[in-house]
């Protein structure tokens, strides 16, 4: 074996003196235990990269593994004779298990191939959620697919123009607040859209993120281009002795039984009446009892953060479908648009699938080049995307604010009886 190469890292050792946890820390524990060169290296170059301030990755290009376009994000480094154990530092990515489950045994087989064939460095998880497998060569990663597929039945994640791993959280599994079985519809959506993972033919990244209720864990309205949102149509549920607890103190509001800190004690109408966003709720001081106009509700699901116990989601559920969320690339950040404001979520989700690939078909052909699919919607308009792209009827979920706009345009075919029958309307009504 050859001799370990060490390098002075004053500036990156700066990271491990804070109160939170470092991966500086992490990393050179295994590196030391394990004598990796290339974790020694890959520090290095991080130093000299905050020393100069500047990137010494350089673009990897086209690489990956066969008869896949995706999965695997090349770096080549541009300080190869310095640090020569991160001459290549491949990222590859795995498609993580619906809700992010996992079992030991798993975990175990993972990090032992990963120490074999790469760097030992791992990230779970991505900002899409997969498993990231920092730090590999080239030669070494049709043997990382082979092992990946045949021994842990697993497959690549997405990267580049491509449908990005769908993700979602953990829904049913465990949360009494799903309204939908987000891990059975995260997994029908990545066994349906296969192609559209591995062999990137969009004009830029699409990302689908699955939230089981409004609270939304995964952030799918703020980072998903397609964010399916559990809801419900009937009434919130209510235990109004466990409303009385609260207000009395004996349940603790944000269900958080454990939390040394003193609050101070709780007051309905300051926590929850009042911070309601349609202040549909109202605490009845004489009957100590809790109303709720549901018909005003827009499912925010704050009160039911603040007393779980007392609130629970009604029992007719669905989802709602949204579009067009983005970070701040090229035309800044946006929140996802309603779409459908209520879709039921039933096997094989065949309505789901039919509004996605028509929004997809419109976008392949018209989209600009690293547009996504919000900034699309953005540049033809709201009303024309709904009703002309996806042939859905408008509906006032749809109205992001007022019109601030007095001058309305209509289409001939809008206008029943067209523009003659219109005219003639006029002058009868006023005849010159």
């Amino acid at each position: 074996m050859s001799e370990i190469k060490k390098h002075d890292t004053p500036l990156v050792d700066q990271l491990k003196t804070g109160p939170w946890p470092s991966f500086v820390d992490d990393i050179y524990i295994y590196a030391e235990k394990y004598k990796k060169q290339t974790c020694f290296d890959i520090m290095g170059q991080l130093e000299l990269s905050y020393k100069n301030k500047e990137t010494h990755w350089k673009h990897g290009g086209i690489v990956g593994v066969f008869g896949y376009g995706g999965g695997v994000i090349g770096r080549y480094s541009d300080q190869q004779e310095q640090f020569p154990a991160v001459w290549a530092f491949h990222t590859v990515r795995v498609h993580q298990p619906g809700g992010k489950w996992y079992h030991t045994s798993y975990l175990k087989k993972l990090c032992d191939l990963w120490d074999h064939r790469g760097s030992g460095i791992v990230n779970f998880h991505g900002s899409t959620g997969d498993i990231i497998l920092l730090g590999t060569v080239t030669e070494q990663l049709e043997y990382i697919f082979f092992d990946l597929t045949h021994q842990l039945k697993q497959d690549l994640g997405g990267s580049g123009s491509n449908l990005r791993t769908p993700s979602s959280c953990m829904g049913k599994s465990r949360c009494q607040w799903s309204c939908i079985d987000t891990m059975a519809i995260e997994y029908e959506l990545s066994m349906e859209f296969q192609d559209e993972i591995h062999r990137p033919s969009f004009p830029y990244k699409f990302k689908i993120k699955v939230s089981g209720c409004p609270i939304d864990c995964v952030a799918a309205i703020a980072r998903a281009d397609l964010s399916i949102i559990g809801t419900w149509v009937d009434d919130i549920r209510i235990d109004q002795e466990a409303v009385r607890a609260y207000v009395g103190g004996e349940l603790k509001p944000g269900g958080n039984s454990h939390s040394d800190r003193d609050w101070g004690p709780f007051d309905i109408k300051k926590e929850v009446i009042e911070l309601c966003p349609t202040q549909c709720m109202y605490w009845d001081e004489n009957e100590k009892k809790l109303y709720i106009n549901n018909k005003e509700c827009n499912r925010c699901m704050h009160c039911m953060a603040v007393m779980p116990e007392a609130l629970w989601p009604g029992t007719d559920t669905g989802a709602t479908i949204l579009m067009g969320s983005k970070a701040p690339i090229l035309e800044g950040a946006q929140l996802s648009s309603v779409i459908v404001p209520f879709m039921r979520m039933e096997p094989p989700y065949d309505e789901l699938k039919e509004v996605t690939r028509k929004a997809w078909d419109f976008w392949m052909e018209v989209g600009k080049n690293r547009e996504r699919l919000g900034e699309l919607i953005q540049r033809i308009g709201l009303n024309r995307f709904i009703t002309e792209v996806l042939g859905l009827p408008a509906v006032p979920q749809h109205i992001r604010e007022p019109r601030s706009n007095p001058y309305v345009f209509w289409k001939e075919e809008e206008v029943p009886g067209g523009w003659t029958r219109d005219a003639a309307e006029f002058r009868k009504r006023h005849p010159a």
